[in-house]
């Protein structure tokens, strides 16, 4: 995979602040577009920022800044942004925090489908049996969308996968979830 630009050139097509964190020991497991998880490479999992996307993020306690590509989903921890590969987090010094407030300027992405492919994901179930359940229970209430259940790294997951999968059916079927310690979260596919 080619490692991201060294500069970026225009204005962000989007800028959010959040709090990011960093992969743990993901080495050689695969990433959510199919690449090869590398922590010496300059990448970052975002829930809702398209495949490829090329994002500049800057640690607002250090002011230093790191350029990367999205490569996988997540993270799936309620308040955080961003996930970063551990070069990108050394590179700004978050390795040692951990969790940082950030600042993510995303630049537009050639040939990415603006509307996205959505679904709604929820977990993490540290007993696979609770989400196999889970899932079961929502495959008879989303009878035409498909459910699937997988281990992911930070537990068992559940994901409602729309038969239209754009954000407003997504959007509906999260809020329409209303669970003990279940968290729906959107998350974009391409």
């Amino acid at each position: 995979m080619p490692e991201p630009p060294d500069d970026v050139h225009g204005k962000p097509v989007s800028t959010e602040i959040g709090l990011a964190s960093w992969y743990g020991p993901y080495q050689n497991r695969r990433a959510a577009d199919g690449s090869v998880y590398d922590g010496n490479g300059m990448t970052a999992a975002h829930r809702t920022l398209p495949m490829g996307t090329t994002v500049r993020v800057t640690n607002l306690t250090t002011n230093q800044s790191v350029i990367v590509r999205i490569t996988d989903r997540g993270p799936f921890v309620p308040g955080r942004t961003l996930d970063l590969s551990l070069a990108a987090a050394k590179a700004i010094g978050l390795y040692r925090m951990g969790v940082a407030e950030v600042k993510v300027e995303a630049f537009a992405h050639p040939g990415s489908d603006p509307e996205g492919r959505w679904c709604v994901q929820i977990g993490a179930f540290i007993d696979p049996n609770d989400a196999i359940q889970l899932k079961n229970d929502l495959m008879g209430r989303y009878k035409t969308a498909k459910v699937t259940e997988f281990a992911g790294p930070t537990g068992h997951w559940v994901r409602i996968n729309p038969a239209q999968p754009d954000k407003t059916t997504a959007n509906k079927i999260a809020e329409s979830i209303h669970l003990p310690d279940a968290e729906p979260y959107l998350v974009r596919t391409n």
